[in-house]
């Protein structure tokens, strides 16, 4: 039977930082090691173990290859299955409660697939999902993580995702026929409704607030009935409506990042483990 060497946990972790932070120093900085030390063990991990070339150099900039990829896709897992076996042999009582909050739309795009995995490795743990907007959210002290929307520059937390807002209408609808265009959008809190309002604005399209919802269902109900424009993140839009753009006369939306808060007063085993599932979770 053939043999190979082991791929260490450490490594992989370094690997992976390397990887999400575009380069060895602020990877360095990341797992508390130095840049030598890290250019070291990629050294051994590229020449020993694998015998493959995991990173492309350009000056300070550090790229992956082809194989790099492959590898940060196992070594995600790898280290989440680590992580998953030390959690259960050493602290099978991970027995509580945790709380978290975020906007509807996160949680039909993302929650689902998130807790069916917590769940099948924590099946003891209690999660209590609280819907909100981000601006509601962000003044609630009694939840243990919130999930919220923030444009560049505002940023607070952790960043979890980063991708651009745009508008979204059903098949065959034509903004140039509607003025003003019927908005459906989040109730007033929303940040996606302010940005998007600010565009037309702007950009000097007369709009109208159609209609309103708490519901990223019930909007999306209504705008593929063809009554209405919206204004979503791209990855919540579904095959069954089409994005618009400025061809349709609608101004470009700004970039929206999704940051994870961790309340510093609730902090504990079972609140660093679900903030490791919902991390991998909107990559």
């Amino acid at each position: 039977m053939s043999t190979y060497q082991s791929l260490d946990a450490e490594v992989l972790r370094t690997f992976v930082a390397i990887a999400e932070q575009g380069g060895f120093t602020r990877a360095g900085e990341v797992v508390n090691r130095t840049q030598s030390a890290v250019s070291m063990q990629m050294k051994r991990l590229e020449e020993d173990v694998l015998q493959r070339q995991l990173f492309e150099r350009d000056g300070r900039q550090v790229r992956l290859t082809a194989e790099g990829q492959v590898l940060l896709g196992y070594a995600r897992r790898i280290l989440k299955l680590h992580g998953e076996v030390f959690n259960t042999l050493r602290m099978p009582h991970m027995v509580g409660v945790v709380r978290i909050g975020t906007p509807d739309d996160y949680a039909m795009r993302f929650l689902p697939a998130i807790l069916t995995s917590f769940a099948s490795s924590y099946p003891l743990i209690q999660v209590e999902v609280h819907c909100e907007p981000s601006k509601q959210l962000m003044l609630r002290q009694d939840l243990d993580l919130t999930i919220i929307t923030r444009e560049p520059g505002a940023e607070v937390g952790q960043l979890l995702r980063q991708e651009r807002l745009v508008w979204a209408a059903a098949k065959g609808f034509c903004p140039h026929e509607q003025r003003p265009i019927p908005l459906a959008m989040f109730n007033t809190d929303c940040f996606c409704r302010s940005w998007a309002c600010n565009a037309l604005e702007h950009q000097g399209v007369d709009y109208r607030i159609a209609y309103t919802s708490p519901s990223l269902a019930a909007i999306f109900a209504i705008v593929g009935a063809g009554l209405a424009v919206t204004a979503q993140l791209q990855s919540l839009i579904g095959d069954s409506l089409c994005i618009l753009g400025e061809d349709q006369g609608l101004p470009q939306l700004p970039m929206a990042n999704v940051m994870l808060l961790r309340n510093a007063q609730s902090h504990s085993p079972i609140t660093d483990c679900m903030a490791d599932y919902v991390i991998d979770g909107f990559r």
